[in-house]
């Protein structure tokens, strides 16, 4: 009897690994069964980030200059606003995620030098593409900003490499819609942010007029992905990008977002008529 005790138990023992790598590969074959969109394609959850990757490193050296040709320019009025909005003040570490060409960190550097809060004020941009972080640099050095005001890290926004409670303030421009997980990225904003830190996101949104959203749209299908073969020799990567405007979520349910991530007195801010908006929330 106690030798069919010991047999038995043995062999639940040996059972237990097989059982635990059964679950993880079924745990595995669950999450590659996960679809979300790709612009208007519907694509694996895991193979999103490798095509957006992809997408941002083809328009990498023309992703300024398109830019001001697909908004007449208007995307430096917005990034101006925005930069004002966040208002930066002495001491304060801005964390940039997804902004490698240094858009808004070098409006971010001009605003606390006419400010005069230099000495103790710094900005790190973090963004998952190399090539754009490779022109950020470029355009730094070449503009003359003193790099010990400035860092630039690989990373990505849904799993920043930064420890809890590292920065006082958090913006995302033009790049929180094409991650995989959005509720990862804010609940990652507010992870590195210390309290009273705030959270800011420049981001194309939902116009307040359906009769402007219409002639918003003939534009953006039928010029933008044109312009971007004409301009930066890339049809494909502005057309994802026209469709990943319209899959974002509308200002409401984007401020929802940001409250279920644990931010409060969150508001919103819409800027021609609602081209883009401007989200804002706190730490507490």
């Amino acid at each position: 009897m106690k030798l069919l005790t010991l047999l038995t138990s043995s062999r639940r023992i040996l059972t237990k690994p097989l059982n635990l790598t059964r679950s993880v590969h079924n745990q595995a074959e669950a999450e590659d069964l996960k679809y979300t969109h790709f612009g208007y394609e519907q694509v694996k959850e895991s193979e999103k980030s490798e095509k957006v990757h992809k997408v941002f490193e083809d328009v990498a050296t023309s992703y300024d200059k398109m830019n001001d040709a697909m908004s007449l320019g208007i995307h430096r009025i917005w990034k101006d606003i925005f930069m004002h909005r966040l208002g930066p003040t002495q001491g304060t570490q801005l964390l940039d995620v997804a902004g490698g060409t240094g858009d808004i960190a070098f409006r971010f550097l001009n605003y606390i030098v006419n400010d005069h809060c230099q000495t103790d004020c710094h900005v790190t941009v973090c963004d998952i593409n190399v090539a754009m972080l490779s022109v950020g640099k470029s355009r730094s050095e070449n503009l003359g900003y003193d790099p010990k005001f400035i860092s630039w890290k690989e990373g990505n926004a849904e799993n920043l490499p930064f420890e809890d409670e590292s920065f006082n303030a958090y913006t995302i421009a033009f790049g929180i819609r094409n991650c995989t997980h959005i509720d990862k990225v804010l609940e990652q904003a507010y992870r590195v942010l210390k309290p009273g830190g705030r959270f800011l996101c420049l981001e194309f949104s939902q116009l307040e007029n359906s009769a402007a959203q219409w002639m918003y749209d003939q534009y953006s299908f039928q010029v933008i992905p044109l312009l971007g073969q004409l301009i930066a020799g890339q049809w494909k990567p502005y057309k994802y990008l026209v469709e990943s405007i319209r899959q974002f979520p509308n200002q409401d349910t984007f401020k929802s977002m940001i409250e279920t991530a644990g931010f409060r007195n969150v508001t919103y801010e819409n800027l021609t008529l609602g081209v883009v908006a401007i989200h804002s929330g706190f730490k507490l």
